[in-house]
């Protein structure tokens, strides 16, 4: 099945979605820890989604930057949850979110330093093995460095091809954290493994002072972003595109508007070019 662009699966709008028509995507991703294991109604609805668009999955716990050993518990029901609904794509964030197994509730950055590379990248090859399966880690946004060795981009570089695992490239979070840090978006993403990128995420920000924005997914993309994105696709293969809104949620055809902004930029600079974008269901 050809695949454009991809939506959040919220239950905010879960009933208005499966029963209506007008917000269409290619596919939906969803967060696997809110939905492993579920019974009941909203066990329904997702046999009912999974009947209708094919699946991507993001999570928000592996904590790849934990110190702790992996949760071989939490993995096996992941493992679990990608093969009953068939999932192709099963990414995570390159931040930590629990130490001692207390879960930190945000997606904290880790020291952007050699040792912590190693340590990142060997979690990550221990989750591919066990997963059978090569994973996309995303560059997130953050708000202050923490003892760095290196800048982000060399950073973010070496632990995926390390860990020889895909990059989940968020355009979003590259503007963001190139306002906040006061960096050149454009050569950040120059430095980055693009040949990795398997993915790609687009979403809005909230600017709460001169000169700090923060990663909210609570507003429309906004131009400049567009703009990074519509460059960055010239430096990439046909990949899926995903497009989160976590809260604030607008009406439906609000992020059907910006699925077809997305969309038209994709058709300018990939189906132009006789590409598409594949993934099979």
């Amino acid at each position: 099945m050809n695949i454009k662009t991809g939506i959040g699966f919220r239950k905010d709008f879960a009933e208005e979605f499966l029963t209506g028509s007008v917000l269409k995507p290619g596919f939906v991703e969803l967060a696997p820890e809110n939905w492993m294991k579920i019974g009941g109604y909203w066990k329904k609805k997702l046999n009912q989604l999974a009947k209708m668009y094919p699946i991507t999955s993001h999570g928000l716990s592996l904590s790849v930057g934990s110190p702790e050993t992996l949760d071989m518990e939490f993995l096996k029901n992941v493992k679990q949850f990608l093969k009953e609904y068939n999932i192709e794509i099963y990414s995570e964030h390159l931040s930590f979110s629990k130490c001692d197994n207390a879960h930190l509730y945000d997606l904290l950055p880790i020291p952007f330093r050699e040792d912590a590379v190693k340590h990142v990248a060997e979690r990550i090859k221990q989750v591919q093995d066990f997963l059978g399966r090569r994973i996309a880690i995303e560059n997130v946004s953050y708000y202050t460095p923490v003892a760095a060795e290196m800048d982000e981009a060399t950073f973010v570089s070496n632990v995926i091809e390390e860990a020889d695992c895909n990059l989940l490239l968020d355009v979003n979070n590259v503007y963001v954290n190139s306002f906040n840090h006061n960096y050149d978006a454009k050569s950040f993403i120059e430095k980055l493994p693009l040949n990795r990128v398997a993915y790609i995420h687009m979403a809005g920000h909230t600017k709460v002072a001169p000169d700090l924005i923060i990663d909210t997914h609570g507003e429309a993309i906004i131009d400049p972003v567009y703009e990074l994105f519509e460059w960055t696709l010239d430096k990439v293969k046909p990949v899926p595109v995903l497009l989160e809104r976590d809260f604030n949620i607008p009406e439906l055809a609000e992020m059907q508007f910006e699925l077809n902004n997305l969309e038209a930029i994709m058709t300018r600079k990939w189906e132009t070019e006789n590409k598409s974008i594949v993934v099979s269901k």
